[in-house]
């Protein structure tokens, strides 16, 4: 299965410019990520810069209690590991793999030599930083004043942006966990959510069956979201 990966499935590598393109890609390594891998840790230094093609990554702020909730999900289009080249040397928040899948990755020196080498690469994931700034700040906006049903519309949303299916598998908990809500909000908005016929879900396993209803129900952050992606790097997940 790795064979077939191509770099081209990461929007943010096959936005590059073809010169850029033409170094960094030799340098990359096709790898499988299982569910629940941690690519990085809250700060602590990374080794690696990752590309996600078919997994998605959950960057993960947790608390002293034990309490977590997710800033920011990175998929298809775009990196994990912007601490390699932002100065700080160590991450911010854990990086939790949370649909298991591929990804290109490259190793912290190379991908610092290209990075300091061409302004092409350089440019690119800069934007891609800026879009991925605009998500976090709009997690947190809508984790405070957006009620657990719009949350949960969001997050699914951007999670099938970043999939080819329109089926997670991800059991309640989970989700809840990520959005930083009981588990029982969760149940309650996505039973509202089955029975207006946007979503079909069972044993750990959901079903978007009507996307245009699962927009309309969500809160603006949704659009905001991916609006400045597209505006960022054309032609990404929208």
């Amino acid at each position: 299965m790795l064979e077939s990966l191509s770099p081209q499935q990461n929007h943010l590598l096959a936005t590059l410019p073809d010169d850029v393109k033409q170094r960094l890609f030799p340098s990359l390594e096709a790898v499988t990520l299982p569910l629940g891998e941690v690519l990085q840790q809250s700060g602590k230094t990374t080794h690696y810069a990752y590309f996600p093609t078919t997994c998605i990554v959950s960057l993960v702020y947790e608390l002293q209690s034990g309490h977590s909730a997710e800033i920011s999900l990175v998929g298809n289009d775009g990196m994990v590991g912007i601490a390699l080249f932002m100065g700080g040397q160590t991450a911010v928040g854990k990086g939790l793999v949370q649909v298991a899948g591929e990804a290109f990755r490259i190793d912290e020196a190379l991908f610092l030599e290209e990075f300091e080498r061409h302004a092409g690469l350089m440019h690119h994931v800069l934007l891609y930083t800026q879009a991925l700034m605009t998500q976090m700040a709009q997690t947190a906006v809508c984790n405070r004043h957006h009620s657990v049903q719009q949350q949960l519309c969001r997050w699914l949303l951007m999670s099938l942006d970043r999939l080819s299916s329109n089926q997670l598998v991800m059991t309640h908990d989970l989700i809840a966990s990520m959005l930083g809500v009981r588990r029982e909000g969760v149940t309650e908005a996505a039973g509202k959510l089955h029975r207006l016929g946007a979503i079909n879900y069972h044993r750990g396993r959901i079903e978007v069956i009507d996307r245009a209803k699962l927009e309309q129900l969500s809160c603006e952050c949704y659009a905001v979201v991916r609006n400045e992606i597209s505006r960022l790097l054309p032609g990404g997940p929208s």
